[in-house]
Formats: C-alpha cells, structure tokens, sequence
C-alpha cells in the first residue's frame, strides 16, 4: 500500500498553510494543472484576488474531485478551520442563518483554496454592514449562439450609460461566455433597492440596445445578451475577479480596461497567461475602491419607468414574491384560452379550455451538463425531422440550482415546428433531478397543512 501523500507547507504572512494532496490533478484536459499550481496561480495574483473578495463573506464553491469533477456549495464555515480565520454570520431570504469565511490575507486566499474553491464567490457587502451592498453587479449572459462580439458591444454600452449616470464601471471577462461589470456604491441602499437599479439599468440597455440586449428573465423569451439583474438579489453571488474557471484550459475571470474591451478574446486569459499578464501591467482594477458611486439616478430610472407601467420583474424562485411582480410563471407554463373557445372566459375556471403559450418539451435532467447534453443529442436522434426546425435559440441548457449543488436541465421550444408534427413530452433522458425528492416532499408536507387547516 503506498503512502498517503504528504501535504505542501506554505508560509504566507507568518502563517501555515498546508496544501493537502498537492499533485491531486486538477485540470487534465486542455490545461495540466495540479491542485497546488491552482494555489500557486492565485497567490501569483493575490493582490488583485483579494481586491474582490477581501473582507467580504464567501460562498465556497469546492471541486473537491478538481474542475472535471462535479462542484457542490457550502455556505457554511467548516467547523475545522484555523483559529485566525474569520466568519461573519450571514441571513438569507429563506430565514435561515450562515456562518461565512472572510478571507483578509494571502494565508486566508491559500486556505479556501485548498478546499477546492477552483472558484471564489464573494457577497457584495463588506463584514461591518452586511445588509447594504457596496458593489452593483452587471452581468451579461449571452444565449445559445449569441457572438461573442455581440456581448462585448453590449458591455460598451453599459458603460456608456454608466458614464452618464455619474458612476464608473470595471469591466471583465465572466471566464465563461460572458463579461461582468463592477459598479462600487456607497453602502447605503438595500439589497431590494440595488436590485431595483440593476433592473433599470438592464431595461435602459435593452431599450438602447434592442437587437442584442434583452432584460427579459424567462429564458423562452430571451434574445441575443441577457442583463441578469438578479445577480443583485440577497444571496446571489458571482466569480470574483481571477477567480478560474472549470473550463478544459483554465480560463480566468480578467479585469480589463475599457479600452481592451472591444478586441478581447476571453480565451486569451488563462491560469498560464494571468501571471505573467498581472507581472508586466499590474491590476486593471486597482482603483476600483477609490470609485465609489451614488445610485441616486438609476433608481430615479427605475420610478420613471415604473411611472409608466413597468412593474418588478420576476425574482429568482426561491425569493418571497416583490411588490409590483407579475405572475411569476414561465411563459410556456402560463395558459390562455383556447383560439374558437367562445364563452370560455365566462365558465368557471376549473372548467375552462386552456392552451399553453409556449411548446417546451423537458428533454434530460441530470447532475452532469455532459450527461444531460447527450440525452439531447439522443432525443434529436429520435426525432431528426423536429430538430431540423430548431432555430440556435430552440434549445435551453439551464444551470439549475439546488440547496447545495447545481444541476443540468434542457428543453426544446418546439414553436418553429408545425404543431402536428411537434414530439410528445417524454420522460426526460437521463430523468435526474436531485431536488426532484425535496420538492415532492415540500408538496406533501404543504398538502398535510391544507388538510388539517
């Protein structure tokens, strides 16, 4: 039997870090990285990774298994962890509590880490006023198919908006698809009003922008860049800035300047490249701090808007539903009467006809994206003559998000498929859905109450 391996020790500001299992392979694909080059890699940049995340409570996200491996959440601070580590008690929408790690130095940065946090998800607040972010968040998701030249003119337009309404964006690249832009605010609004401003502000691009930019939350009802207002929502974090990404070749989230961001290549920002790139020019973001913004005009956006009939918008599912939201049912679930109904309107309700507004089909539900993607592939094989007709956009790949982990859900609009011809909802191939058990069990349990009510 060989030997356990034994750990790297680091020393990080008078203090000791041990790297456990330092040459567990981390990447394997594209990139070959060790779990220890990943800790060196962030240590590398440490100055600019703890602009982002210091003195901010953390979501650890941990690829315990390396970036091929599947990822889970941990809100929670582990109760094993070094004395000088420190926690901040979070609370969520739900009512629940959360004892977070800060992280406030190179020590700190090592040590998460080491857990497998291949990605760092920081909060917007600070540790002293947790209930007043200090960070608007503007992130541009691009749909099936969108260019990646259509994302980067959507960000310039962002900051131009930005500029008018007196506030400073930083721009970089998501590692990903996308770009995200960093706004920091005077702590002195609430979660629920800087949300209010990300909405206006996604709106505004929308209405600048309307062939590529879109502030719709429904994915069916999606086009081109997708402003994801929700990121600002209590609870909701996204990659700090060099946080990597489990991608083949280890991409990185890069701050950039403005002026890179019409030639950027988020390819070109890599666990191997970021050093040297941080080495010769430093951080992009080094004066973000210094930028701080008032969301004073936003939200005056936000009520003109709302002056003229644009109420909330959806809120993720999860959330208490907001003053001002609509129904918060996906188009393709909500129902309409049935075209030659007649009086249908006028019959009781249990009673009438009804329609679905949108074709979708729920074709694989599964822990692994790559599963799920296969099962799509093999549902195409089954009816080639559909999948023919499907425009890029067709095809919906949701990240769903459990308590803990995320899963891989794909549907098909079949809208641009003559309804005769249209398949049949099967049973999803693969049919894994891990909060399938937790919300069956919800169900009942809120069946029991209405009974005994």
């Amino acid at each position: 039997m060989s030997k356990e391996e034994a750990p790297a020790v680091l020393e990080l500001g008078g203090r000791e870090v041990k790297v456990t299992h330092p040459t567990k392979p981390y990447f394997t694909k594209d990139a070959k990285l060790t779990k220890l080059d990943v800790v060196q890699y962030y240590l590398s940049v440490a100055d600019g990774a703890k602009r982002g995340i210091a003195d901010r409570p953390i979501v650890l996200k941990r690829f315990v298994n390396g970036a091929d491996g599947e990822a889970f959440y941990q809100k929670r601070a582990p109760d094993t962890r070094p004395a000088w580590l420190r926690t901040v008690t979070l609370s969520f929408p739900s009512g629940r509590t959360a004892e977070e790690i800060v992280v406030d130095d190179d020590a700190g940065l090592a040590w998460v880490v080491n857990l497998g946090c291949i990605e760092l998800h920081p909060h917007p607040v600070r540790s002293g006023d947790l209930e007043h972010p200090d960070e608007l968040r503007v992130d541009l998701d691009p749909g099936p198919g969108v260019p990646w030249s259509d994302v980067r003119r959507v960000a310039l337009e962002v900051n131009a908006l930005l500029g008018e309404l007196g506030l400073v964006g930083w721009p970089k690249t998501s590692g990903s698809r996308g770009i995200h832009v960093l706004v920091r605010i005077l702590p002195r609004w609430t979660f629920t009003e800087v949300r209010r401003a990300a909405l206006a502000l996604s709106r505004e691009i929308e209405r600048r922008a309307p062939q590529i930019a879109t502030s719709k939350w429904w994915k069916e009802e999606r086009h081109g860049v997708f402003l994801d207002y929700n990121q600002n929502a209590k609870d909701r974090t996204t990659c700090s800035a060099y946080s990597v990404r489990p991608l083949p070749d280890a991409r990185v989230s890069a701050p950039l300047t403005w002026a890179e961001v019409p030639d950027c290549e988020p390819a070109d920002f890599t666990v191997l490249t970021v050093p040297r790139r941080f080495l010769a020019i430093g951080d992009p973001h080094a004066g973000i701090d210094g930028a701080v913004g008032s969301l004073d005009a936003l939200l005056a956006l936000a009520a003109k808007d709302e002056a003229a009939g644009l109420g909330d918008a959806p809120w993720p599912p999860h959330f208490a539903k907001g003053e001002g939201e609509g129904k918060r049912v996906a188009p393709s679930r909500a129902k309409k009467p049935a075209v030659g109904a007649g009086d249908d309107e006028a019959k009781p309700k249990a009673t009438r006809r009804r329609v679905p507004k949108m074709p979708l089909v729920i074709v694989a539900n599964s822990p692994s994206k790559d599963a799920a993607l296969a099962g799509l592939a093999r549902w195409k094989e089954r009816h080639p003559a559909a999948a023919a007709l499907l425009a890029v956009d067709d095809v919906l790949v949701d990240t769903m998000r459990g308590r803990s982990s995320t899963w891989t859900r794909v549907r098909v609009n079949l809208r641009n498929v003559p309804e005769t011809e249209r398949p049949p909802q099967e049973t999803p191939d693969p049919d894994d859905d891990p909060t399938r058990a937790w919300r069956e069990a919800l169900r009942a349990r809120k069946g029991e109450g209405e009974a005994n009510g």
